[in-house]
């Protein structure tokens, strides 16, 4: 009986001692993804104008090292001149206003399972019936591991 209580303390302890094994490191994932926004077709791109009963195609080249996860898009007005560009371009602000009926679009789709780049064009319809002005055209591409880029942009909306 001393020999099989021995036995089983011996097994559990090699055991534990494997699954505590130190991790090389390999399979960890640290690689921010990647939005190109000059690659050929892409668009907006710093100071594009998109206009108002109108769609547009936002198109942009993401990648990632390992899998890609979900894009997000965020539009939203920028009549107080407030910033958070990623573009070192000034691209001639309005004067500030006061929004009466701004547009603000936030939406995030996943992007298709297993895939390590993708050429996103997405359809973006603009309401006739919104405040013209400067808006933040913000793309945020996050990988399977739940790394994020963000890219934000200035455009305006005529």
């Amino acid at each position: 009986m001393q020999i099989i209580k021995t036995s089983f303390s011996f097994i559990a302890i090699i055991l534990l001692a494997a699954g505590c094994s130190k991790d090389s490191g390999e399979d960890i994932d640290t690689e921010y993804p990647v939005i190109n926004m000059e690659a050929p077709n892409a668009f907006p791109g710093q100071c594009s104008t998109v206009k108002r009963g109108e769609t547009f195609v936002f198109s942009a080249e993401l990648s990632d090292n390992r899998e890609l996860g979900s894009v997000g898009i965020d539009i939203h007005h920028n009549f107080d001149h407030h910033t958070h560009s990623t573009e070192t371009e000034n691209c001639g602000l309005d004067p500030v206003k006061t929004p009466v009926k701004p547009y603000v679009l936030i939406q995030t789709d996943p992007l298709p399972a297993g895939l390590k780049s993708y050429s996103i064009q997405q359809q973006i319809t603009i309401p006739a019936d919104i405040d013209p002005g400067d808006y933040h055209f913000m793309v945020r591409l996050t990988d399977k591991e739940g790394w994020q880029t963000i890219k934000r942009l200035s455009i305006k909306i005529n």
